[in-house]
């Protein structure tokens, strides 16, 4: 898996830096309303042309009502940082969620659910057309879900300033206190490890699992955990916001997982998948997948081209 460095990402909003300090802050954090990019601007992409071609493909009800209505959870900036209205959403995949619908000729209006299973579980039952994500790719996943991957993700830690605990890789976290997304591929990961310690003669990893990633966040800065395991693009933002009391560790270290792949989530078979992809395609052939990315300081985690369940084990 190769790693890559890029600088971290400048303050976007001030105010999302305080749902960092209080224990209230959820999966709609109304400080996230109006927040800004990577580049401390809140700037609009340019609109694009509807392809009627495109329109033209997908599902009957989506055509009528002129809408797909998109899940997310809410908390996994700079992609997604929701609203306290529960529907709406800044960041990267918000951004991209405007451009596909003007290339569709329809709305894309975004739900929050409570946690990454309930909005899986809410695609498969059908109550969401798709969750946008980025969601990590992965076989087991694959089963009950098609994948139309537009970004690649590296895994790494959030710990104190100055790393105390020493956490410099997955190897690393045998007796600590690692905070996870529940229901998150590093949940697993993580759970693995504590497994491998124990074989070891180890002491075990003490799993802490949040359902949003602010509150894993806070238990890293209260001293609750000794380290976060999430993706590094929002680590990374979190990292920003944290006034200097967080650094991120383990960059260099595969830490689990071989290539990792992020995209949107649609129902197993649906239509959607490969109309999504070739409306990916398109934005990222125009060049607007490309801005969107820049503009929230994530062209390092950019794709060439979108894929289809490109993602292995987990």
């Amino acid at each position: 898996m190769r790693f890559l460095t890029r600088p971290l990402l400048a303050a976007a909003s001030t105010a999302v830096c305080g749902c960092l300090a209080l224990s209230a802050c959820g999966t709609n954090p109304p400080q996230a309303e109006g927040a800004a990019d990577a580049s401390g601007k809140s700037g609009k992409v340019a609109a694009v042309a509807e392809d009627k071609a495109l329109h033209a493909l997908l599902p009957k009800k989506n055509r009528a009502s002129g809408r797909l209505v998109s899940v997310n959870n809410g908390s996994f900036p700079p992609y997604e940082i929701a609203g306290s209205d529960g529907h709406s959403l800044t960041g990267a995949a918000a951004d991209l969620a405007v451009s596909l619908g003007q290339v569709l000729g329809v709305k894309v209006d975004h739900v929050t659910a409570d946690g990454l299973p309930s909005a899986l579980t809410g695609i498969a039952a059908g109550r969401y057309d798709l969750a946008l994500g980025p969601i990590g790719d992965f076989k087991d996943r694959q089963r009950s879900n098609d994948f139309v991957d537009w970004v690649r993700e590296f895994v790494v830690f959030a710990v104190p300033k100055g790393n105390p605990h020493h956490i410099t890789s997955l190897a690393a976290t045998c007796g600590q206190r690692i905070a996870v997304m529940a229901g998150g591929s590093a949940e697993g990961v993580i759970k693995k490890q504590s497994a491998t310690c124990r074989k070891d003669g180890k002491k075990a990893v003490t799993v802490q699992s949040y359902k949003d990633q602010p509150g894993s966040i806070l238990a890293v800065r209260s001293g609750r955990a000794d380290a976060f395991f999430s993706s590094r693009a929002p680590l990374t933002y979190f990292v920003s916001q944290a006034k200097g009391d967080l650094e991120l560790a383990g960059t260099d270290q595969a830490n689990g997982f071989e290539d990792l792949y992020q995209g949107a989530v649609v129902g197993k078979n649906s239509p959607l998948r490969d109309v999504l992809h070739k409306a990916l395609k398109k934005l990222m052939d125009n060049g607007t997948y490309t801005k969107i990315m820049k503009k929230w300081g994530l062209s390092a985690n950019t794709l060439d081209k979108p894929g289809i369940n490109l993602g292995g084990e987990s």
